[in-house]
């Protein structure tokens, strides 16, 4: 009978002549099938095609400056506040999904005003159906990195994790931690079933004629989980510690309070007001002008 597992993933997925990660591998892909999720929606209600590069652009480069300014300000300021350069090294590691969601939702407005012309809620409401899915691969991008795990568990899904990564990786003995909780796992799993979720509101129900409420679900279901899953999580900085300590929740939950508040307002709204009558063509409005 297993008692636990044993976790020795490389995260190099390729390590010569270049390094492809795991990680950044599942970020492609998820990036790129969320594009694809976008492209039929965009053409299902007839947007114009012309619309998708520039969201593409906004959204990459606002998940990893928000991310990464997240883990400055929200995580690790008292470090980079002292080495600001220090700050530019993504490479190094470092990524707050909260500062990404923030980043999203800034590029969002600044996508609004000079793109669509359209409300923000809008664009929202249908770019976060595929965002659980992106959410789901970077949490696997996380397991391979051997980061982001739990802490000790006696069920027989336990996982051993390799504490020096780094030095594993250049020919050291590794060095595993008890069986601890795979909270990647756990959290891909959730984030697949709130893409599941979204998908049907959108697909099944129509749910984008109701503004805000496709955004409200995801925002309770992904945060919702962040806020359960980080109970059994080992935190992130050690200055967390002491945050448990005293009012037994970490940072990780802090932050995400705000966005479930905000799902169920949302929900509410949305439920609220009348639903929209809208026309699904199948066909980008811009197709649709160079035919004439």
């Amino acid at each position: 009978m297993i008692s636990f597992i044993t976790w020795t993933a490389n995260p190099n997925l390729i390590s010569s002549p270049i390094t492809v990660r795991w990680y950044g591998l599942m970020f492609a892909i998820g990036f790129l099938v969320g594009y694809e999720i976008v492209y039929r929606i965009f053409k299902h209600e007839g947007a114009p095609e012309k619309w998708l590069a520039p969201l593409f652009f906004y959204v990459v480069i606002a998940t990893v400056l928000g991310a990464r300014l997240g883990h400055v300000f929200f995580y690790d300021w008292s470090y980079y506040s002292q080495h600001p350069a220090d700050i530019f090294k993504v490479w190094e590691g470092g990524l707050a999904s909260h500062g990404g969601t923030l980043g999203i939702i800034i590029a969002i407005f600044i996508f609004s005003w000079h793109v669509t012309k359209k409300s923000v809620m809008w664009t929202l409401d249908r770019l976060c159906v595929p965002i659980g899915f992106v959410g789901a691969l970077i949490r696997i991008g996380n397991l391979m990195n051997h980061e982001i795990y739990g802490g000790p568990t006696s069920q027989p899904w336990g996982f051993r994790f390799i504490e020096n990564i780094g030095q594993y990786m250049q020919g050291a003995e590794p060095v595993f931690t008890q069986p601890s909780h795979p909270t990647q796992i756990y959290e891909a799993l959730c984030y697949l079933l709130v893409f599941a979720l979204c998908m049907w509101l959108y697909w099944r129900r129509n749910a984008q004629e109701r503004p805000g409420l496709i955004l409200g679900w995801f925002f309770v279901g992904i945060f919702g989980t962040r806020f359960f899953v980080e109970f059994l999580k080992n935190v992130q900085e050690q200055w967390e510690v002491g945050l448990r300590e005293s009012i037994g929740l970490d940072q990780g939950q802090l932050l995400s309070i705000p966005f479930v508040i905000a799902g169920i307002w949302l929900i509410v709204r949305a439920m609220r007001r009348p639903r929209l009558e809208l026309e699904y063509p199948n066909e980008f409005s811009d197709a649709k002008e160079n035919k004439k």
